[in-house]
């Protein structure tokens, strides 16, 4: 089987990468190579930014396409330049218009599609997402559309899912401390069931709209995980909203956070999925203790910064408010 990762450098690609080579698949890579890919895969140089940036791969015909772009341009111009037998198009919960309900089904509200080739900045990516899905759709006869959840677990750079079980490892006083409501809604999946399933999709020329993510849990759970794999016997302590405010400690990622929960009503839902439709089509989502101990691991080896969470100072500082 020949299958085109169109990406493959950063952390979902590399791992669809590198559990494609285990399985025995001919993996070609087509990246700018801003980052490493795994050996054994091939990897061509693109730059998807110019309309004739995929001309290395479009005399190729592919058994399979997987492709994780966040701009309808990047988009547009795979579809038009590349052939496969099917496609798989990565996209994400963000592309929902709504988040004050739980668990929505892959028939609920989307965004209005981003008409540009390119964002102008974040807060146009679930927009950008949904016109993506809406040009593979409208272009491929086989075709699997993966609305993912958060990503947590091993290569997590963001550190939202390594963030409490680190803090939990090097607590920096006798608590860790955490977000006003801990019944707040958790789900992730883990980087490595993600990549599977996906592949599966994508051998099995798996047709259709799937919400991806793992089961619902609170914060207040999240928490007793991340301690327990941690080892820890610290208490967690509550932050009132009112001096995380002061303070400058914002939600759900970005520093200074305390990650993985959202101080508004109508994103109270942001982070759950409906994900039956996957799990009938053989998505399998590992315990939450595993993948908290693979982002564990991974914040031991981190090269950069986490892009969530406090930092020991920044911890220290914000326990001496809520002390004075």
């Amino acid at each position: 089987m020949r299958l085109l990762i169109l990406g493959g450098t950063a952390m979902l690609g590399r791992e669809l990468a590198r559990q494609a080579i285990d399985r025995g698949i001919d993996v070609t890579c087509a990246a700018r190579g801003t980052g490493p890919i795994p050996d054994g895969a091939d990897f061509v140089r693109v730059e998807r930014d110019l309309d004739d940036g995929l001309e290395t791969v479009k005399s190729r015909e592919w058994d399979a396409v997987i492709d994780l772009t966040r701009q309808p341009g990047h988009a547009r111009r795979a579809v038009r330049d590349i052939r496969t037998r099917h496609w798989v198009f990565i996209s994400s919960g963000n592309a929902y218009a709504r988040f004050d309900r739980p668990e929505q089904n892959e028939d609920a509200e989307l965004l209005e599609p981003l008409a540009d080739d390119v964002m102008s900045d974040m807060s146009e990516y679930g927009a950008a997402k949904v016109a993506c899905e809406q040009t593979v759709r409208a272009s491929q006869e086989s075709w699997t559309v993966i609305r993912s959840g958060l990503i947590g677990g091993a290569g997590d750079a963001t550190g939202r899912s390594g963030y409490y079980p680190w803090r939990f490892a090097h607590p920096t006083g006798p608590d860790v401390l955490a977000p006003p409501d801990l019944t707040f809604p958790v789900a992730l999946i883990d980087i490595e069931d993600l990549a599977s399933w996906t592949l599966d999709c994508a051998t099995g020329h798996a047709h259709g709209t799937f919400n991806a993510t793992g089961l619902t849990t609170t914060l207040a759970e999240f928490l007793d995980t991340a301690r327990s794999v941690a080892g820890a016997s610290v208490t967690t302590r509550r932050v009132p909203g009112e001096i995380l405010s002061a303070a400058g400690v914002g939600a759900w990622m970005g520093t200074p956070s305390l990650p993985l929960w959202i101080d508004e009503p109508d994103w109270r839902w942001f982070a759950t999925l409906d994900t039956t439709a996957a799990r009938n089509a053989g998505l399998v989502t590992r315990p939450l203790a595993d993948t908290l101990a693979a982002a564990l691991e991974y914040e031991y080896h981190r090269t950069a910064p986490r892009a969530a969470g406090l930092t020991d100072d920044e911890e220290r500082a914000l326990r001496e408010r809520l002390d004075s």
